[in-house]
């Protein structure tokens, strides 16, 4: 039939024109077409294109994976060699990018849609340079000549480089960094080199790595090793393993070493806030998928401290968040001063600076919360410490933390220590949006035991009781010496039942009768009735409102001033015994000086006055010498009970709204604004010693 034949025809007149082209694109010089290819590829990117080298074409197997008849098709392979790519007029280098040989197949179909599609692309000797300025403007974004983006669009799927030099200059991200790569053999699954040196912002970068000879640029699921080892700065990272999608790191599962002087160095480089630390050192399994790493299992140092624990970092808006769980089951109190404003022994608080000393007759850290990072990422994260190793005059034995930061706003909700048998447990709020910070504090103390509180001093180890306490304060600034300068609030303190040392109470009274006969015939325990203290503190000034310790023996009372802001003490002791003491030069105590160098002594103008008076008296009739160094006894209590119930109301962040003290006689104290006025009497002095609140009592009443 004629149409069948027509058809027959037709069909062998089209094979035979395929065959025609393919044969003439085959034998064809494609040198020829050199200066077309240069044309339109300059058009189309905007930038200067040339082909110096020879330029050839072969044929390559159907993709059985392509779509639609790109399956049936055979694909092109073309090698050109020697060949240029114009940089951006505002760039210093002229070429972006230079190839000793370009090597790459060809998908036919997305070229009607204006894609071009590389399965494919080998590189030989090829220099990269990759360039972003300050504004943004970054020389791999493409325009024609009219300076419209381009409407072609380039995917590569896998890319094999040989022999060659990429830099990247980027400076929004403060990079500069060139990496070297030559081909390896004989390490498999490796088959290229790499070494790096450059910048990071400011800081130096050197490093090298081994890695596949083919990289995959598209999420195939297929892994590509690598193996690096990287300084940047202080900061050694070491990393091997997978990941199957550079521009993603999909899939990314990697053994990762970090080690350096303090963590703080690891923010710049992550943007992960961490604090001050001692040199560290880090081991665990990195894995990345879904804008979500995690760095698992991983165990560590940091000075003498162990780590270990799960850290999972969350991409998200509009901060991105840490959280997790990280224990330490042997941890040095001292690595813990640079992560709470004191300063970090390994040197250095950022990635070249030192931390800030305090002034030389001070203690108080003053190195600064770096707050102006706070905002930069959430947290939500647990720490344990099982088990403190410090100093033997520091009672501490556990800490357990839960670390909340959101929006520059840090949380310790508890910040919890195990001291002395007991726990001390607070909730303290930093407000980093402020400037400069302030701080809201509440602690509890209960349960410490007295002889484990002070291990160090011998005349403790035989006493008993629990101490229990409460604070609130509040306070701005930006270091710790700072916020303890502008404090306010109340701080409260007690003892019931307890029992003390009487040589501790004797060597505090200066009764030299009673401490040669305590250690002639042993030492005994005296039971406390009670013991309390109740510091008000306002701008960074404690006054002791109530400090008191009552035995049936004697009332001890304490008054004065701590100033934190000067750090200088301003106290005075008083003993009062109750019963009859022989030789006693009896005086106030005082404690005077600075935290540094304090000053403890005896008010001598009290004790030569005793003195004298014996000398005196022993001139005119020597067995009344005695008689000045006789200690009668007031005969009065302290209000226990009164004193006890008054403290046991939570105390206030504002000093000035709390009911005063009542005094032995069962009044009021005052309203504990200032210091001891109008105590007269002997028998008056015991209630001011008890209430010790800094206010008139008034005369003693008949």
């Amino acid at each position: 039939m004629r149409w069948v034949t027509s058809l027959k025809w037709l069909a062998i007149t089209i094979v035979a024109i395929v065959l025609a082209f393919a044969a003439f694109i085959t034998w064809f010089d494609w040198n020829y077409a050199r200066p077309f290819i240069n044309r339109e590829v300059s058009t189309a990117t905007g930038r200067p294109f040339e082909i110096r080298g020879d330029l050839s074409l072969h044929w390559l197997a159907p993709n059985a994976q392509a779509p639609g008849l790109g399956r049936w098709l055979p694909r092109p392979r073309l090698i050109a060699n020697d060949i240029v790519l114009g940089n951006v007029a505002w760039s210093d280098a002229p070429n972006m990018i230079s190839v000793g040989r370009l090597t790459f197949s060809l998908e036919w179909l997305p070229l009607l849609e204006k894609h071009v599609v590389l399965p494919e692309v080998a590189l030989s000797a090829p220099k990269v340079i990759v360039e972003q300025r300050a504004d943004g403007q970054n020389n791999w974004t493409f325009t024609k000549g009219d300076g419209k983006p381009s409407p072609w669009k380039l995917r590569i799927g896998r890319l094999i480089l040989e022999d060659g030099v990429i830099r990247a200059n980027l400076v929004p991200q403060q990079l500069d960094l060139s990496a070297n790569i030559a081909t390896i053999d004989g390490q498999a699954p490796y088959g290229i080199g790499v070494t790096l040196k450059g910048t990071f912002r400011k800081v130096a970068v050197t490093g090298k790595a081994r890695a596949g000879d083919v990289l995959s640029l598209e999420d195939a699921g297929e892994p590509y090793p690598l193996d690096a080892s990287v300084r940047i700065g202080r900061t050694q990272i070491a990393a091997n393993g997978t990941f199957t999608n550079p521009a993603t790191l999909s899939a990314l599962d990697m053994h990762l070493r970090l080690a350096g002087p303090t963590m703080a160095d690891l923010y710049p480089i992550t943007g992960v806030l961490l604090p001050e630390t001692p040199s560290y050192e880090t081991n665990g399994h990195l894995l990345h998928t879904a804008g979500v790493w995690r760095y698992e299992r991983f165990q560590g140092k940091v000075g003498q401290s162990d780590l270990s624990g799960t850290l999972v970092f969350r991409q998200r808006a509009p901060r991105n968040v840490l959280q997790g769980a990280v224990v330490s089951n042997q941890l040095r109190l001292a690595d813990l001063g640079p992560a709470i404003g004191g300063q970090n022994p390994s040197g250095g608080s950022d990635l070249s600076g030192k931390p800030k000393a305090p002034p030389s007759d001070k203690v108080l850290p003053v190195d600064p919360f770096k707050t102006d990072r706070w905002r930069a990422i959430d947290a939500d994260v647990q720490f344990t410490g099982r088990k403190i190793i410090r100093d033997k005059s520091l009672p501490i034995d556990n800490l357990v933390t839960h670390l909340v930061l959101d929006d520059g706003v840090l949380s310790l909700r508890p910040l919890e220590f195990g001291v002395a048998g007991g726990r001390i447990t607070s909730t303290l709020v930093l407000n980093g949006q402020t400037e400069p910070m302030k701080v809201d504090s509440q602690v509890s103390l209960r349960h410490l035991k007295m002889k484990q509180l002070l291990p160090e001093v011998d005349l403790m180890k035989t006493s008993v009781g629990e101490v229990n306490g409460d604070a609130a304060l509040t306070a701005t600034g930006n270091s710790i010496a700072a916020l303890a300068g502008s404090s306010n609030g109340e701080i409260k303190t007690l003892i019931d039942r307890g029992s003390v040392s009487k040589l501790l109470l004797q060597y505090m009274g200066l009764n030299v009768g009673n401490i040669v006969l305590t250690k002639l015939f042993g030492d005994k325990q005296v039971e406390m009735r009670c013991a309390a203290a109740d510091f008000a503190v306002r701008d960074g000034v404690m006054d002791t409102r109530t400090f008191v310790i009552d035995t049936d023996d004697t009332s001890i009372g304490v008054t004065g001033q701590v100033d934190l802001k000067r750090e200088h003490f301003n106290l005075t002791i008083r003993p009062e015994p109750k019963h009859f003491g022989l030789l006693s030069l009896r005086s106030p105590l005082y404690v005077k000086g600075t935290f540094k160098h304090p000053d403890v002594g005896v008010n001598v103008p009290t004790l030569v006055a005793r003195a004298g008076g014996a000398v005196a008296l022993g001139v005119l009739a020597p067995y009344t010498a005695l008689v000045p160094l006789l200690e009668l006894g007031p005969g009065k209590d302290s209000p226990c009970g009164e004193l006890l119930a008054s403290l046991q109301h939570p105390p206030s962040r504002n000093p000035a709204t709390v009911k005063p003290v009542p005094d032995a006689n069962g009044t009021g104290a005052g309203t504990g604004q200032g210091p001891a006025s109008g105590a007269t009497g002997r028998a008056s002095r015991p209630a001011a010693a008890a209430a010790a609140s800094g206010v008139d009592h008034g005369r003693e009443k008949p």
